[in-house]
């Protein structure tokens, strides 16, 4: 859909208007009349851009997880070896660089929404499905780039630890928004980094064994 500069911008306000819509309420709970009085536009607007409520839902997680991999792009380009960048990604989690007072988990829509929209709409699920194994993907990437600098042992294979990892964090961050305290997510930083070093202790002993 080919659009002009004012159609784009309105657009995109109900698609970051509905991104916090949601964040607050979930998706199925969200009423159509909620979104247009918040994004202050007719309902005809609203059909012009999203020819209906699951295609928008499509729209604003495919715009959510674009996002998030830019966001990942800028937090992972400060220098640092491939231990520090990964521990870089899990700490935002807890405070995001950018705005120490708001974590990661704070706003993750897949923390959000997975079990709703799994269960909700199939293209919605597969939009957010898609993301995660390319963030899953990036976080093994991570992994191997920090075992090739000698930052990591060596150790599961690391789409396996990665997938483990994410599962963790998530768990995490469902089990922090019930609590309303951040406690499981630091708990999860200091076991990831148990998990990524488990690898140490081994081949210390398997030297020392040499060495005798």
């Amino acid at each position: 859909m080919h659009l002009t500069k004012k159609a784009e911008a309105t657009r995109q306000h109900i698609l970051d208007t509905g991104h916090r819509l949601v964040l607050h309420k979930g998706f199925s709970a969200l009423g159509m009349l909620e979104i247009l009085k918040a994004c202050g536009v007719p309902k005809g607007s609203f059909y012009h851009y999203f020819p209906s409520k699951e295609a928008f839902g499509c729209e604003l997680l495919q715009q959510y997880v674009d996002g998030y991999a830019r966001k990942l792009d800028g937090l992972l380009s400060v220098p640092g070896n491939g231990n520090e960048r990964l521990m870089r990604y899990w700490d935002a989690w807890i405070a995001d660089p950018a705005d120490p007072a708001q974590g990661w988990a704070d706003e993750c829509l897949v923390v959000k929404l997975a079990a709703e929209v799994a269960d909700l709409s199939e293209d919605m699920r597969r939009v957010l499905d898609a993301g995660v194994q390319r963030l899953l993907a990036r976080i093994a990437a991570l992994i191997d780039e920090a075992r090739a600098d000698g930052s990591l042992p060596a150790g599961s294979p690391s789409p396996a630890l990665a997938r483990v990892l994410y599962q963790m964090w998530l768990g995490a961050a469902l089990l922090a928004k019930l609590s309303q305290d951040k406690t499981p997510l630091t708990q999860a930083r200091d076991a990831t980094g148990q998990l990524l070093a488990c690898g140490t202790a081994r081949h210390i002993a398997a030297d020392q064994a040499l060495s005798r």
